[in-house]
Parts: C-alpha cells; sequence; structure tokens
C-alpha cells in the first residue's frame, strides 16, 4: 500500500480550464511546491508564469499540446512543443490525432508524435491517446506508435471527452509498452482510492486536479 506522502510525487497537478486566472495558477504552483508533486500541468499560456514560480523547487512545469482534440497540423503542434520549452516547460503532453488513428493512417500518427518529440528535445512526451475514443486494438496500436516514436509516457485521456482514466486501460498500456515507458493515467482520478488503484494496475504518473484531495484521503468532485 502506498502511503499518502508517497503518491504526492506521482500526481501531475493540473488547471486546464477555460477560465483559469494567473491567481489560481499560482495558487496551484504554491500547493505543488508545498506537497511536492511532480508537476503543475498548465495550457502554453501559463508556462512562463509556472516556470517562475516553480524555479528552484523540486516541481516540473507540464504543458499540453494539441489540447484537447489533438485535430490540428503536426507543425502547430510541434511549434506549440517548441515554444513551450523555451518558455520553460519540463515535460509536454500532447494529444494524438484520434481520426488518422481510426482511418488506420498510422504513418502520419507516429509522424505526428515524432515531430512533437523532435520538438522536445531532451524534455519528456507524454502521449495521450483518448482512450474512451478507442478500441482496445486501437489502444494497443496508439501505444506502439508512441514507442516508435521516441515517447516517454503514454497517457490514457485528455479529461475533456466521453470518459477518463479506467484501470483496465492502465493495464493495457501497461502491457504494450513494458518497462519502456512511462503511464499516466488521467481524467476522473478524484480520490485516494482511485489514485492508488490506478497505480496498482500501472500507473507512474497521476493527471488530476484533485491532488490536495488525494493526499488529504478525501474525494473531490472536480471533473478533471
Amino acid at each position: 500500500m502506498i502511503s499518502k506522502n508517497e503518491i504526492a510525487r506521482y500526481i501531475d497537478h493540473t488547471i486546464l480550464a477555460a477560465n483559469a486566472t494567473s491567481d489560481k495558477v499560482k495558487q496551484i504552483c504554491t500547493e505543488a511546491k508545498e506537497h511536492h508533486f511532480a508537476s503543475v500541468c498548465v495550457n502554453s499560456c501559463w508556462t512562463t508564469l509556472c516556470a517562475g514560480e516553480l524555479e528552484g523547487t523540486d516541481v516540473a512545469v507540464c504543458t499540453v499540446v494539441g489540447f484537447p482534440l489533438g485535430a490540428m497540423s503536426s507543425e502547430s503542434k510541434a511549434f506549440e512543443a517548441a515554444r513551450a520549452v523555451k518558455d520553460g516547460s519540463d515535460e509536454i503532453d500532447m494529444v494524438i490525432n484520434v481520426g488518422l488513428l481510426k482511418e488506420g493512417r498510422l504513418d502520419e500518427v507516429e509522424h505526428d508524435i515524432a515531430r512533437v518529440k523532435q520538438a522536445c528535445g531532451d524534455k519528456l512526451l507524454k502521449v495521450i491517446i483518448e482512450a474512451c475514443l478507442l478500441s482496445d486494438e486501437e489502444k494497443e496500436i496508439a501505444c506502439r506508435l508512441s514507442v516508435n516514436a521516441g515517447a516517454d509516457f503514454v497517457k490514457t485521456s485528455t479529461g475533456f471527452s466521453t470518459g477518463g482514466a479506467t484501470e483496465q486501460d492502465v493495464a493495457l498500456m501497461r502491457r504494450v509498452v513494458g518497462d519502456s515507458l512511462g503511464v499516466k493515467a488521467s481524467g476522473g482520478v478524484r480520490s485516494f482510492e482511485t489514485a492508488e488503484a490506478m497505480i496498482e494496475a500501472g500507473a507512474t504518473r497521476l493527471g488530476t486536479s484533485s491532488g490536495i484531495a488525494i493526499i488529504q484521503g478525501a474525494a473531490s468532485d472536480v471533473a478533471y
């Protein structure tokens, strides 16, 4: 059984709401520093702010790219990733092009991921496969493409689609990538019990806006 102190290092403390303000972003940075969360995960307009707030701490800056649909051009995603890294991001969470995957245009999906990884340089890349929109076969394909493209993590969900992380999806993703990549569970991870179950299923990172509730052993009604 994992302790509440140990689970903090799994958490990407997340604020991706459209109505997020600079004061709220600063607040989650303060919380992340206090509890030693793995990262703060934000939209790219907040990357510079978070980099300043977290400088000299053990908390990384994580920026989402192509979020939440993943349906923009590879060039746009790569540019956004490169700019986020320039602005101080340590980690990039990108969304795959789900439509291309479902059409079987696998070379294009892999190229999309590879372009973003190239733009990341030595920074971590997590690939959001949006598992709720995929069959199990498509989830496996998405994970293999992520491995081939040089990604560092696969991630279940944006938290903005039809569903979030499940233990079954985390276990499937872990089985496909083995020990070569991390697995991030996100979307609906709102309690300590759920977080613990995701880790037991194979998750090495948790994306959630409920980090404080989780480490306090409570439940949260926050959507992401």
